[in-house]
């Protein structure tokens, strides 16, 4: 991010993230992602899905306890941001059981005042460098709001044309956000989906689903690079993002 404008909105510029950031436990039907955070971040993923719990902050995916906290996944971030300051991560929490209604004071208390952009107006690229940006949604109110491009049942996938054509849609929507002058919310586009819930079953879990749209979505992406003025997209959130597709992403900010 060394290389965007300071006056340029975060809403203006197209950031890698993950969806189900955590989700690295829980066997094939839980498991979003085959990176640590901090491998994440180091190769660049600027947006964090976190699906937090009221007690003790645990990290879940579903029902499935993601072996760390709230607490822990702030320190890898603060580390990060200590060495790039020049960097700001967006950061969901989504609350989930047990004792959701808790979760947003308990992540106050925890997260304090300092190098964190909690307001909802977005703000430009230089005053949140070198800070965690919270990002709001439904139960959890601090942060910048999202406006999320897919519609409810999206993330199921019984094709994967289906899925490619929902992606298409909801990055024509995202761009056109983007360009409006009315700057209010961050977009966000899902690349990630699951046949769970379908009558597919088992037959495309997330890494089954990833496997066939990052590539596919790393060649769309190229294709649409070519425009001139570039599109934006806010925020790519995918499971399983590998390096080429995440570099694909930030190069439309150049």
């Amino acid at each position: 991010m060394a290389k965007l404008d300071n006056n340029k909105l975060v809403s203006d510029i197209t950031i890698p993230g993950t969806h189900d950031t955590m989700a690295l436990y829980g066997g094939s039907m839980a498991k979003c992602q085959s990176w640590s955070l901090e491998n994440q971040l180091k190769a660049g993923i600027r947006y964090l899905d976190l699906r937090v719990s009221g007690f003790k902050l645990k990290i879940m995916h579903g029902i499935v306890y993601q072996r760390t906290s709230f607490s822990e996944v702030l320190t890898t971030i603060r580390k990060f941001l200590e060495k790039s300051k020049n960097e700001f991560v967006l950061v969901r929490i989504k609350p989930v059981f047990p004792s959701k209604g808790s979760v947003q004071n308990l992540v106050e208390n925890l997260i304090g005042n300092d190098n964190v952009w909690k307001e909802s107006k977005i703000p430009t690229v230089g005053e949140v460098r070198g800070k965690i940006v919270l990002v709001q949604k439904n139960r959890f109110k601090l942060g910048i709001s999202l406006s999320e491009t897919d519609s409810k049942g999206d993330y199921k996938v019984t094709k994967i044309e289906k899925k490619k054509n929902k992606i298409i849609k909801h990055l024509e929507e995202a761009d056109k956000q983007c360009k409006s002058e009315i700057k209010e919310k961050m977009s966000l586009v899902y690349s990630s989906g699951t046949s769970l819930g379908t009558y597919k079953g088992f037959c495309l879990l997330p890494n089954a689903v990833a496997e066939e749209i990052n590539p596919w979505l790393n060649e769309h992406l190229k294709n649409l690079s070519n425009k001139n003025p570039k599109p934006c997209f806010g925020i790519i959130a995918m499971d399983f993002p590998n390096f080429d597709l995440i570099d694909m992403i930030i190069k439309f900010n150049t």
